[in-house]
Order: C-alpha cells, then structure tokens, then sequence
C-alpha cells in the first residue's frame, strides 16, 4: 500500500481496510471478481470490523466486571430455576423491545449476577447501550451528584441507557431521605429496561429504603412491566462463567 492510499483510509477512518489491503488485493487477483463483487466484498468486512470494534467499545463501557454467556450458565446444577422463563425471556428479547424490567431474587450465591450480565451482554450484543453499577455504588453516584450541582448530568446518563443493570439492590440500606429519593427518581423517569437483582422480595424493600409509601410507589412503578424471576428456592453456586471477548 501506498503513502497516499494509507492517508485515504485513516482519514475516512477504515480500519479494516488500512489493516487488511495488502491480503484483500492478493485475494482478488486470485479469484478475479467482478467490479461489482469485490467492492460489495470489501464493503462487508468493513462493516464487520466496525461492528464489532463499536461492541467492544459498548463492552467497555458497560462496566461489567465479567463477561458471561447463557450458554454457559450451570443450570442443571440448579433444578429449581424455571429455565424455561429464564431462556424465554432471553431469546424472545421482549425485556427489551418492549422496555421490560427483569428482577431477579434470591439468596447469595445462586447465580443471579451471572445470569443477569448474560442478558446485558446478549443486549449490547445486539447494539444496544447498556450499563452494569453495583447498588452501593449507584447510591453514592446519585447521592455525590447533589452535592457538586451535577444531579440533571448524572440522572441523565442513567436514563439513556437502554437497558440498566442494578447489582445486589438492598445490599446497603440507604440512610438518608435524599438518597432514597434518587434511587425513586431514577426508577420512576427510566423509559428503558431495567434489571434488578437483590436478596429482598419486593417486600421487604422498606428495609433499605426506610419510607413506606415510597417504597409501595417505586414496587407499583417497576412491577407494572416486570419478569420475575424467583430464585429464592435456588442453591449456592456461585459460577465462574467468565468469557474472552466475542471475535
């Protein structure tokens, strides 16, 4: 490839073509294409470059602290859970075109972080934005927002992302009427799927929230266009399904 050539192509921004050229020329002088064949050719390898460069982007800024898959997930080692909603919900996408929220209870240890991630994963997958944020942590992003004037940034970049994944939900009990109120806003304003996953049934949500009224009006809002998931029966697993980025 030529200096000129080279410049082209960084400055349109190809990567898969600044990479690949060399291999892609010798190709076509093997196999003689038309015209027509080797620009569609080109064009399509760009594309999946692209793609999948923009998904790993999404991946990062995720912040998953692993990458799981569904397929890997153990389930015959847990009887209990209704694999059959589980898949249906995954493989129907509905929690998603419809802007679904899924909740997933139970105990410590019996997967559901595994299993929620693999939905957020099939999600960005599938070129949507997604976030994962531990409860604890989300509190004091909210909470620190107030304090610096920066609450309408931050809620806001909450409530963009397609889908949104809440980790251990009551792990932390919340000891002020300004961080419930947060949480309450987020919830309430987020047009877009939610996942939830927490070691309290819905009622006991009062415990960390510690207002009875906003918590009946926060577990009336979510539950309107919810997938329970109910692993309260579940067994400890605690599965180690970290995956390599996809190729």
């Amino acid at each position: 490839m030529n200096e000129e050539l080279s410049m082209h192509l960084k400055f349109l921004r190809l990567p898969g073509l600044l990479d690949r050229w060399d291999a892609i020329v010798s190709e076509a002088d093997k196999k003689s294409p038309s015209y027509t064949r080797f620009l569609k050719d080109v064009i399509a390898k760009e594309y999946s470059v692209k793609k999948e460069r923009a998904r790993l982007v999404r991946i990062k800024r995720g912040k998953l602290p692993e990458v799981c898959a569904m397929e890997t997930y153990p389930f015959d080692r847990q009887p209990k859970l209704n694999k059959k909603q589980v898949l249906g919900i995954y493989d129907s996408n509905d929690y998603l075109t419809k802007r679904q929220h899924i909740a997933l209870i139970g105990p410590t240890g019996v997967g559901k972080t595994g299993l929620a991630i693999s939905y957020l994963v099939h999600a960005i997958n599938q070129g949507y934005t997604a976030r994962f944020i531990l409860f604890p942590d989300l509190i004091d992003e909210l909470y620190q927002s107030l304090a610096d004037h920066s609450s309408k940034k931050v809620m806001s970049r909450f409530l963009k992302y397609d889908l949104l994944l809440i980790d251990e939900l009551g792990y932390c009990e919340i000891d002020s009427q300004a961080k419930a109120g947060q949480i309450f806003q987020l919830l309430r304003q987020r047009k877009h799927s939610t996942i939830i996953t927490s070691n309290l049934g819905f009622s006991e949500w009062e415990i960390f929230l510690k207002d009875k009224n906003l918590t009946a009006a926060l577990i009336d809002k979510f539950t309107a266009n919810c997938h329970l998931i109910n692993m309260l029966q579940c067994k400890s697993i605690t599965p180690k399904t970290v995956l390599p980025p996809k190729n």
